[in-house]
């Protein structure tokens, strides 16, 4: 028994046994069972029909006195008690053989013949009444007729009264010894269920001792080195106390612990190796990163310097320019001159202003002052503003407002700064071009702001314009420095809005960026 297939195999086997005899005894039972009801339930029939033969037998006593008297009042009341005579002899003789033909028992058999004795003693009686009757009737006289119909009914009574009690003593015994069977059957039916119970649990104790318990108590084993092992228990071994499954099994855990122990060796070794490089890589980045935050410092410095230092200048030729305008001894060929040399310059101003905004910007010194405004009188002095180089560039700038005028909170220079921006984009960069639009649409919660042309449309990477210095690709150095829209979003986004940027579909072509704006602004935005 060193398998466990062996074992699983006998106790199959034990309990294939034990349910095969368990099914034969109760089938035994149940047949022994049958043949006893059986039997006993033929006898009371034949009882039932040796009480129906006694009565017909009464009747037809009965009938013939009345056949015999004066003054009969059925004449074929004496033929139908004689034949119901006959039948229930019939009924009675039938269950007699039907009796013999299902026992095979030699004494049962002797028993039953031995019955059919009686009943043709009762035949012949039957049929001498019947004779002594056809006699009497011919007797003219009437208390001749009279004595005569009671002899014969002594007689008659005298040759049945004996067979009948027999037949029915017979039957009476026959119920009584299918009763003691049937007792007997019962006690020892007890007594083999007993005793078949009383060996299941004996074979059940066997089993649970013998296969069950030690099985249980390895796997037992098994479970809590397995635990063992989740916790990280690694040294755990198991005992190999047989050679058969469970032993494989066992020593397969046995190997599986002591691979888990070593491959856990090798990832310490490993983690402690990239422990050490990711401690020098974060040192580096670290010093990348300061390095970097210096640059960016520098950088900013370098851009609030450079605004102030240009604005100072650029004013004054703003300022000289305004004076060589207005002052009556320029000559009148220099003042296009001077326009053009005012413009030039009041754009670089511009320029230098988006670069002084960002620099703050990034550092936080930014502060919008909000209050009401009429965003229709916002988007229409930037259109204005802008319309001088819209029609020096031969594009068609137009404002459509919405049928309602929209009141937000907002900061109205950051605004205007910002459209004109948009604006200028579009003048400067929508190649073929040919009209620029602002339109503005009031919505339930606010306004959206839409500056829209039919040029070529946005690259694919359009969100990537949002992007500080990010320029599109046939943008020149000339056109601007790719903070317009940097802007754009850092003041939108200030206003508690969004921006996004599209193209236009297959009907429609063309580039357009929307600004969603709020009516109010939120508190903690503010």
């Amino acid at each position: 028994m060193g398998s466990l297939r062996v074992r699983f195999g006998l106790l199959i086997g034990s309990a294939a046994a034990l349910v095969v005899l368990a099914a034969g005894g109760l089938y035994w039972a149940l047949t022994a069972a049958e043949r006893t009801l059986d039997s006993t339930l033929e006898a009371q029939v034949r009882l039932e029909l040796i009480a129906e033969l006694s009565g017909r037998l009464t009747e037809f006593g009965l009938a013939a006195v009345e056949a015999v008297g004066e003054n009969p009042s059925r004449p074929e009341r004496l033929a139908n008690a004689r034949d119901e005579v006959d039948r229930a002899l019939n009924a009675v003789d039938e269950g007699l053989n039907r009796a013999v033909a299902q026992s095979d028992a030699i004494i049962d058999r002797t028993q039953y013949a031995a019955r059919s004795r009686p009943l043709a003693r009762l035949r012949a009686a039957r049929v001498m009444l019947d004779r002594q009757v056809a006699q009497i009737q011919r007797e003219p006289e009437a208390a001749k007729r009279s004595d005569a119909i009671r002899g014969a009914l002594n007689a008659f009574g005298a040759v049945t009264g004996q067979p009948l009690t027999f037949l029915v003593e017979a039957e009476r015994r026959g119920v009584e010894v299918a009763s003691a069977q049937a007792r007997a059957l019962a006690g020892r039916l007890r007594i083999v269920a007993l005793a078949v119970a009383v060996l299941a649990v004996v074979v059940l104790v066997l089993v649970q001792r013998i296969l069950t318990r030690p099985l249980l108590r390895r796997i037992e084993d098994i479970r809590a080195g397995a635990a063992a092992i989740g916790r990280g228990e690694l040294d755990t071994r198991l005992p190999v106390a047989a050679h058969d499954e469970l032993g494989l099994l066992v020593a397969g855990f046995n190997r599986m612990a002591a691979r888990l122990k070593r491959r856990e060796e090798r990832i310490a070794a490993a983690r402690a190796a990239l422990e050490e490089t990711v401690a020098q890589a974060t040192a580096e980045l670290r010093a990348a990163n300061s390095r970097l935050e210096e640059i960016d410092r520098s950088r900013r410095r370098f851009f609030a310097d450079v605004s102030h230092e240009l604005r100072t200048p650029l004013t004054v030729i703003l300022g000289e320019c305004d004076l060589a305008a207005r002052s009556p001894e320029t000559p009148d060929s220099f003042r296009p001159v001077i326009a053009t040399i005012r413009k030039r310059a009041l754009r670089l101003h511009r320029r230098v202003g988006d670069m002084l905004r960002i620099a703050r910007s990034e550092s936080g010194q930014i502060e919008l002052e909000r209050r009401p405004v009429s965003l229709a009188g916002v988007l229409s002095e930037a259109v204005e503003n802008c319309a001088s180089e819209a029609k020096r560039r031969r594009i068609a700038l137009s404002f459509e407002p919405s049928e309602t005028d929209v009141e937000i909170q907002a900061d109205p220079e950051w605004l205007r700064q910002i459209v004109e921006g948009l604006i200028d984009n579009a003048l400067r960069h929508a190649a073929g071009a040919t009209s620029v639009r602002v339109v503005l649409s009031a919505r339930r919660d606010g306004a959206e702001v839409t500056v829209a042309d039919d040029g070529a449309g946005f690259p694919e990477e359009a969100e990537t314009l949002f992007e500080r210095f990010r320029r599109g690709g046939n943008s020149s150095p000339a056109q601007g420095f790719g903070i317009g829209l940097a802007l754009a979003r850092w003041v939108v986004e200030r206003h508690d809005g969004t921006i996004r940027l599209s193209s236009g579909g297959s009907e429609e072509r063309g580039a357009r960026v929307t600004l969603e704006l709020p009516a109010e602004a939120r508190e903690d935005a503010a």
